[in-house]
């Protein structure tokens, strides 16, 4: 059984791999497997007409294979000869001619007059040749194809996938600049704030009469309301996971869909509690990436 897991491998949902086989006496077959991403795994197969046993193995080699995608398996069975007649049967030819005469005799009795037909129009009729059905190959020898056959489509399947982790990658590290970035404006934005709340606490006392001591709490309650240092720290916490799982490899797409969920849902929290026009802008960009890095995870395994 093929064993597609690899520590530190990922493995896209897009593959595509062909064999093809034969028994050595004139039966040829070819397989066709191919897969794009799908939520769950879903195979469906297309076989000739009495191959149907065969349902039931294939796709338990599948799924032990395989976890994730819309998977199209396909089998076509070919002679050598291209599926040329051998010669006319006899016992065909004796009752196709039979037939023949049979409705000349009544066509003649309804007074009604046939051309004559031809040999080389009897030669065309299809009944009058061996049968030219495809004798089914042994199952076990179409099911020894499919071990080289899963080989190849994994290779596929994890060489896409290796280039999707360095795409994934790269925008891990544009989201870590501009939460970087973000970071660094939030920290410039509290030292701007703090001294303008001090000057309007001192304003606010000089010139009303207030209770101090609610003041200063309806001032912490606003300046907690614009503290994005929480979603801040989740961003960060949500990189250092996606990135352990692109090390990790495997079946991880589910896990980082559900990541870029979280991410999105932190940057719209950055984004309505920025007050901040610089801070808002990098939120939005930083949704930008967010979706691009998810429209790439959809075809992770």
């Amino acid at each position: 059984m093929v064993n597609v897991s690899a520590e530190g491998v990922i493995t896209s949902m897009t593959g595509y791999a062909t064999r093809d086989g034969g028994d050595g006496r004139g039966l040829r077959w070819s397989w066709e497997l191919r897969s794009v991403n799908a939520r769950g795994l879903d195979l469906r197969f297309r076989l000739p007409d009495g191959l149907g046993a065969l349902d039931a193995p294939l796709r338990r080699a599948l799924s032990a294979t395989l976890s994730r995608g819309a998977v199209n398996l396909s089998l076509r069975l070919s002679r050598d000869d291209g599926g040329t007649h051998a010669g006319i049967d006899p016992a065909r030819l004796e009752q196709t001619l039979a037939q023949i005469a049979q409705i000349e005799g009544a066509a003649m009795a309804a007074g009604i007059a046939l051309r004559p037909a031809s040999a080389a129009e009897l030669l065309g009729l299809r009944a009058l040749t061996e049968s030219d059905e495809i004798a089914l190959p042994d199952a076990d020898m179409l099911l020894a194809d499919i071990d080289p056959l899963l080989a190849a489509f994994t290779a596929m399947r994890q060489a896409e996938g290796s280039a999707l982790g360095a795409i994934l990658l790269g925008r891990i590290d544009q989201m870590t600049q501009l939460i970087d970035h973000a970071e660094a404006l939030v920290k410039a934005r509290s030292q701007t704030q703090a001294e303008r709340l001090r000057l309007s606490v001192q304003s606010v006392l000089a010139n009303t009469d207030v209770d101090e001591g609610r003041l200063l709490q309806e001032m912490a309650i606003l300046a907690l309301k614009t503290d994005v240092t929480e979603e801040i720290d989740r961003l960060r916490a949500h990189v250092a996971a996606a990135r352990a799982l692109l090390v990790q490899g495997g079946a991880v797409g589910r896990k980082l869909d559900f990541l870029m969920q979280e991410f999105n849902r932190e940057a719209n929290t950055l984004c309505s509690k920025s007050q901040d026009h610089a801070l808002t802008s990098v939120g939005l960009d930083l949704k930008l990436v967010i979706d691009q890095t998810r429209e790439q995870v959809q075809n992770v395994e």
